[in-house]
Formats: C-alpha cells, sequence, structure tokens
C-alpha cells in the first residue's frame, strides 16, 4: 500500500559542490515523499502527490523536514564500546584502546551484543546506512550482518585484515585474509543489503604479501568496493616510509599491490602529495572525511577543496570519531572547512552526509537521495529540537537559515522520525 510521508521537503538535484549550493536543491514547505514497497515512488507538493496517489496512506511530520537517511562512508563498529577514549595520537591510541578491544570479538555472543547496540545507536541518530570496518574475525562480519539484516539496514562491511604490527590475537595471514574474505564475499555480498568490503586495515598492519593478496581477490571482484586508511597522520606517514622504502609514496604502498582502483575507498586522506591527489583522481577513487575523528586524535585538517576531483563522502569514524551522531560531523565538517578558509554551505553538508556518501559508495541508485526508485530510508529532522535552536530557526529568512542551526547544534532529539525501507523505526508513528 501506498503511504504518503508529509513534511518538508529538499531534494537535491545537482552536486552542491559542482554548481551554486542554493541551485543544488528546491525545497517544498509543504510536500511528500510517496513510498511502496520500501522504494521511493516520487517526491512532490502535497497536492501534487495526493493526486498521484489517491487513497494513500498518510503521515504527516507537519513541519519536519523529510531527508534521506544519513550514510556514513567509514565506520569502526567494533570500536562502539570504546568511543571518547582518551587522547592518544593514532599509533598509541589504536595499540591502547583499540586493539585490546578489538580482540573481544572472537566471542560471537559479544560481536552480536555491539552490532546490535551500534546500529541502534546509529539509527536513533538519522543514520541508516553504514561502511565499516569488523574485526578480524569472521563471526564480527556475520554478527555485523546479522544485525543490520534483522532491522532491514542497507550496510557494506568487511573483515579487517593485518598480519603485522599489531597483538597476535588481531593477526591473520596472507592466505587466510584471502581465505576468509573471499568466503564471507560469497556469503554475504548482494544477500539482501549487505554488500561485502575488501579491508585491509593499513599499509602500517599488512605485509607487502598480504596486500597483493588482498588485490588478487579485488581483480577477481572488482564489483565490490575495497576500503582502507591513507595518510592520516604525519608520523603514521613516516612509519609508511620506513615500512616500504621502494615506495613513491603512501597510495603507492596500495598501487603497487592492486589495491587502488575507482571502487576504492579511501579514509581521512590528509597529507596527500600531489601525485597522490593526481593518481585518486585519474583513477575515480573515493576520499572519505572523517572530521570528528581527525580533531579528536588530532590528525589534521581535510582540504575540502577535493571535492573538485574526486568524490569525497562523510563519516563518523566510530570510535576514532566522538560521535555516532553525522549532524555533529556535519558541525565538524563546517568547523574545520574554516580553519582552512572553506566556509561550507549548509546544501553542502546536507549532501556530504546524504548522497556524497552514498556516490562514494558508488551507492546513489540505492541510498543517500529522495529520488524514484530509491530506497525508502528517510530521517525527519525537527528543525526546533531544542530551545536554543528554536530560538534561532525562527528567524531564517530560508530554509537554508533554518536547518543551519541544526546541523551546528542538533543531536539524537531532532531526528523526529527514521524510515528503513518505508518502515517506521522510532516509536510513535
Amino acid at each position: 500500500m501506498t503511504t504518503l510521508i508529509l513534511g518538508q521537503i529538499l531534494p537535491f538535484a545537482a552536486d552542491p559542490f559542482a554548481v551554486p549550493p542554493t541551485q543544488a536543491a528546491t525545497h517544498d514547505a509543504r510536500g511528500a515523499v510517496a513510498i511502496d514497497g520500501g522504494r521511493i515512488l516520487g517526491q512532490g507538493a502535497v497536492d501534487t502527490m495526493r493526486t498521484a496517489h489517491p487513497g494513500a496512506t498518510e503521515i504527516d511530520h507537519g513541519d519536519g523536514l523529510i531527508l534521506p537517511g544519513f550514510v556514513d562512508a567509514h565506520v569502526h563498529y567494533p570500536q562502539t564500546a570504546m568511543i571518547a577514549s582518551w587522547g592518544k595520537r593514532l599509533i598509541d591510541w589504536l595499540n591502547t584502546y583499540t586493539f585490546p578491544e578489538e580482540s573481544r570479538f572472537g566471542d560471537t555472543a559479544y560481536a552480536s551484543e555491539i552490532a546490535g547496540r551500534y546500529l541502534d545507536l546509529v539509527l536513533a541518530c538519522g543514520t541508516t546506512s553504514v561502511a565499516s570496518y569488523c574485526t578480524i574475525h569472521p563471526g564480527s562480519v556475520d554478527a555485523l550482518f546479522e544485525a543490520a539484516q534483522a532491522r532491514g539496514m542497507a550496510v557494506w562491511a568487511g573483515k579487517t585484515c593485518m598480519d603485522r604490527n599489531a597483538p597476535a590475537t588481531l593477526r591473520d595471514d596472507p592466505q587466510s585474509a584471502y581465505d576468509d574474505s573471499r568466503a564471507l564475499l560469497l556469503r554475504w555480498h548482494g544477500k539482501g543489503r549487505a554488500r561485502y568490503v575488501i579491508t585491509p586495515r593499513f599499509s602500517p598492519t599488512s605485509t607487502p604479501d598480504q596486500l597483493s593478496a588482498l588485490g588478487a581477490l579485488w581483480a577477481e571482484h572488482p564489483e565490490c568496493l575495497m576500503q582502507t586508511h591513507l595518510s592520516e597522520q604525519l608520523d603514521e606517514i613516516a612509519w609508511v616510509r620506513d615500512l616500504f622504502p621502494q615506495a613513491r609514496d603512501y597510495l603507492d604502498t596500495y598501487e603497487a599491490h592492486g589495491l587502488l582502483g575507482a571502487n576504492g575507498l579511501y579514509g581521512h586522506a590528509i597529507h596527500l602529495e600531489p601525485r597522490e591527489r593526481d593518481r585518486l583522481a585519474e583513477v575515480g577513487a573515493a576520499l572519505v572525511h572523517c572530521p570528528t575523528s581527525n580533531t579528536f586524535i588530532g590528525s589534521g585538517l581535510f582540504d575540502m577543496g577535493l571535492t573538485g576531483t574526486v568524490r569525497v563522502g562523510l563519516a563518523t569514524d566510530t570510535g576514532g570519531g566522538s560521535s555516532f551522531s553525522m549532524l555533529r560531523t556535519m558541525a565538524a565538517a563546517y568547523e574545520v572547512a574554516q580553519l582552512r578558509g572553506q566556509a561550507l554551505h549548509p546544501a553542502q553538508l546536507l549532501w556530504l552526509a546524504t548522497e556524497g556518501s552514498a556516490r562514494a559508495l558508488q551507492a546513489q541508485d540505492e541510498v543517500g537521495t529522495l529520488a524514484a526508485g530509491s530506497a525508502a530510508d528517510l530521517v525527519v529532522l525537527n528543525l526546533a529540537s531544542t530551545p536554543a535552536i528554536a530560538q534561532r530557526s525562527t528567524r531564517a529568512g530560508d530554509i537554508w537559515e533554518a536547518v543551519f542551526p541544526t546541523i551546528m547544534m542538533g543531536d539524537d532529539r531532532a531526528v523526529a522520525q527514521v524510515y528503513v525501507a518505508g518502515r517506521p523505526v522510532k516509536a510513535g508513528d
């Protein structure tokens, strides 16, 4: 049965980094999104949609702003329980907090508990799709996909492979990394809304042999994404230089082993060399900006000017990132850009958290938009969710001034409702 979701709508027709931001989307103060069978049938003015869908059931969110569900393009769900661990640099932080916690995921019951907790936390924040690193344990991948399947969510994920510079409890080897990843890929990729992602953590924790094994797997399954980390911190880059003295730069440690391509997702990418920028653009790879992580761990400031040459997604990077919320992440992206002299428009921030991240995942036909045929994954924002936000939004002259206070100050209280494949998630509707 067709349902009309009523409220304000703000569908994007263009990339706001490619056209003037205010021209990228059209605001309808009284609009509707028509959904049926877990898919969007269309969107437009209320009267138009009622005429197109006579007899449809209606759910009216009043002045709530209906957007595509947020898409988080880089997370580590196994780090859920250790988010906001006190201030270390990246390598110390991994050894002190991350690796001990990830070692617990050999316990499938624990993996299932955290997977369910993580997805419920992000759904409460309006995030309906994520791309996650798991741990070296195949059961950690099963746990996340099973939890996502139970909730109807589209999730991208993979076994994190490491065969050096990590505790023995978190090391595999080149052959087992290939074998485990291949078995998980064949089990999950394309099953319902599950998508498998080939996942070397980063060059410092994989030998050249392991990188080559995963590069071979990617060559056999080029339809899959591959995710890893790139140039997050200066001391990390120096470490890579010591480990790969023959490499031209950090990116070359992936390229030399078959791990550079259009379906590659490279997290952070803060301190890029000119050659790396050029090669990433040439192959059509995607970068993922993780602003709360970059400030929390002290990594540096991402250059949003890269949106002119490569696809860029946005991510919380749980648990290096300090929030599960894409609203908080958009606010941090704005602040990071300000420090680089790049003032991001609210349209650009919303796009990064929805269609921009979906495009990074090569999934813009499935998630991240209000286009007909897309999954009916939606978030409804209350643009007056707290007294502080309400008093600011009432002075707004247009939709961008109305939504910007929620981007900068909003949290899960601003999320009035979330729909996953057309099904309301929050109690009350």
